[in-house]
């Protein structure tokens, strides 16, 4: 009788322990699916920008940091301060070294790395992952176009500094997942 007592707990264990190893299986495979499966916009295009530190950040140095991406310039009267007071937030609430945002301004003319440096410290831009990225006109004006983010033509007086208040959001693989526009809040962002 004390075998087969002995069998009996045995069996209360080992069945447990598989069903959870089957759990965690099942969840694995899940996973690998979902992740094959998760909506891609396309693929982060090519960047090579200064920073406010004169360093040179291109998309490749972001690979493996899931990251934001917005156009703004600091001087602006209008969206841009609500965009950098949302992503002061974000970065407060994500706090994680794996996790990115960049900035590039459209006024590369104003916005020197000093001026963005400047600027990141009067927002409060802590996480050494938070990037103002400046450079030649031109070609951020064509990046806002491969990002599919609108920013005005440099050409046009009236337009060269307008801009929609549209967010990239870039995974570890450098797969831009969805953009969110003006609408939503950073809470939404954060929940996703």
């Amino acid at each position: 009788m004390p075998k087969n007592k002995n069998a009996n707990n045995k069996t209360k264990i080992i069945i447990p322990i598989v069903a959870f190893a089957l759990l965690f299986l099942g969840i694995g495979v899940g996973m690998g699916y979902f992740k094959k499966n998760l909506y891609t916009v396309m693929k982060v295009p090519d960047f090579n920008l200064t920073d406010q530190n004169t360093k040179k950040i291109t998309n490749k140095d972001m690979l493996g940091k899931v990251y934001l991406v917005e156009f703004f310039f600091s001087k602006c009267p209008t969206i841009c301060p609500v965009m950098n007071t949302n992503m002061k937030a974000i970065q407060n609430q994500i706090n994680n070294p794996d996790f990115g945002i960049i900035s590039i301004s459209i006024d590369p003319e104003n916005d020197t790395p000093e001026a963005l440096k400047e600027h990141a410290k009067r927002i409060g831009a802590q996480s050494p992952n938070w990037h103002f990225l400046t450079g030649d006109r031109k070609y951020i004006g064509d990046l806002a176009d491969k990002f599919n983010i609108y920013v005005g033509d440099q050409e046009d007086e009236g337009e060269s500094l307008n801009h929609s208040g549209m967010i990239a959001l870039v995974d570890q693989e450098g797969n831009i997942r969805c953009r969110y526009n003006k609408r939503i809040c950073q809470s939404s962002i954060i929940q996703d």
